[in-house]
């Protein structure tokens, strides 16, 4: 198969699977399998901590036992293989194992594409914005379809969807792979550099620590933002196109991110997006209405999508090459899974009391990066 087709068929089926895991588990075990928001928030919660420690030691350490075709086949075989076990479970205590481990193997899916893409870039001349537009396209596509047929047929769709998307997932996994991903991992020629040695570099702790906050302020919205709208009695059939207003100006910056504000410094990219990630909660809490949120959505571009690239921008201009996959593991576990982990459930506890208030209670994190920025930025000039 052409290594361009091979990677971008990875990228948007794996961006079905993660259209419908994101915005959608927590409302179909609320919906579906009966728990309440708060044991809902629990679960989805620790399930982010296991997702975390999967990323720190388990995915590595089966990276260095198998190729990467290899990884990617065990991955999406041990997901599907979790997936239907959901079927006939109910219980809390039951729902808690199964997505502890249901978050420790399928999220790593997305490491194992993305390293996927990194050595057919060293070996097989591929254009990865191409291939990982098509993925951004995948997820557009999951969310619509999912929001249209949980409105036709009821929640218990989303899991059989997920069963459905793993196994088309699989089937390409057992197609012909590019040769170099084939390959058995090479022995280590050198040592390599350590991941103690990052925190060296006195500004790349303090980046950190912003991504950290910037990227955990999403819990509420990721995890609530359906049953949100949905509480605003939202028809479930629109609710995916909402939901997809985020992922569009998403798309849009990340397609004009290197000709976009080139000049900017990472902190002054990071400091727009934690002034924009705070003005997108407030505004959710000050006018509960659905127009409202839907004019929210468009500072996606800013909190996720700008704090994101700056992050990258940063590592790629402040650290040695040989330390950008180490940075991009402990920002994968920390920003995107363990600060979640942490939010999440205070977000539960917040939309217990109001709905509007777990979006509001993500400025704990936006105004001290603000700060932090500002008192930094010049320290540190980065």
């Amino acid at each position: 198969m052409n290594n361009q087709r091979w990677l971008a068929k990875n990228f948007f089926m794996f961006f079905i699977t993660w259209g419908i895991f994101l915005p959608y588990w927590t409302g179909w075990l609320i919906n579906d399998k009966g728990l309440t928001v708060s044991d809902a928030s629990i679960i989805m919660g620790f399930g982010l901590v296991a997702r975390a420690i999967s990323t720190i030691l388990i995915f590595p350490y089966v990276s260095k036992i198998m190729s990467n075709k290899n990884v990617l086949v065990f991955f999406t075989v041990a997901s599907l293989v979790t997936a239907i076990l959901y079927v006939p479970i109910d219980s809390f205590i039951g729902l808690f194992i199964m997505t502890m481990l249901f978050s420790a193997l399928y999220p790593a899916l997305l490491p194992a594409v993305e390293s996927s893409a990194a050595t057919l870039m060293q070996h097989g001349g591929i254009h990865y914005g191409k291939a990982r537009s098509l993925g951004s396209f995948g997820y557009v596509v999951a969310v619509l379809i999912i929001s249209m047929i949980t409105g036709m047929y009821g929640e218990q769709m989303i899991l059989w969807a997920m069963i459905f998307g793993l196994t088309a997932l699989l089937a390409i996994q057992l197609m012909p792979a590019p040769d170099v991903l084939s390959l058995a991992p090479a022995k280590e020629t050198g040592k390599s550099l350590s991941m103690k040695g990052l925190f060296d570099v006195k500004s790349f702790i303090v980046v950190l620590f912003v991504v950290i906050l910037l990227q955990g302020a999403h819990a509420s919205y990721y995890n609530y933002g359906y049953i949100y709208l949905q509480e605003l009695n939202v028809n479930p059939f629109y609710i995916g196109m909402i939901l997809n207003v985020a992922v569009l100006f998403e798309i849009i910056y990340f397609l004009k991110a290197d000709t976009f504000l080139t000049k900017w410094k990472p902190s002054s990219l990071m400091l727009l997006a934690a002034i924009g990630s705070t003005v997108r909660w407030i505004l959710i809490y000050a006018f509960p209405n659905m127009p409202m949120f839907i004019v929210s959505q468009a500072l996606h571009a800013l909190s996720f999508a700008m704090a994101h690239y700056a992050f990258i921008r940063y590592i790629s201009q402040a650290l040695p090459k040989e330390q950008i996959p180490n940075a991009q593991g402990i920002y994968s576990a920390l920003a995107m899974s363990l600060s979640a982990a942490i939010l999440t459930l205070l977000g539960g506890a917040l939309y217990e009391i109001e709905p509007s208030l777990a979006f509001l209670g993500m400025v704990i994190c936006t105004v001290p990066a603000i700060v932090l920025i500002l008192l930094t930025k010049n320290r540190f000039n980065y």
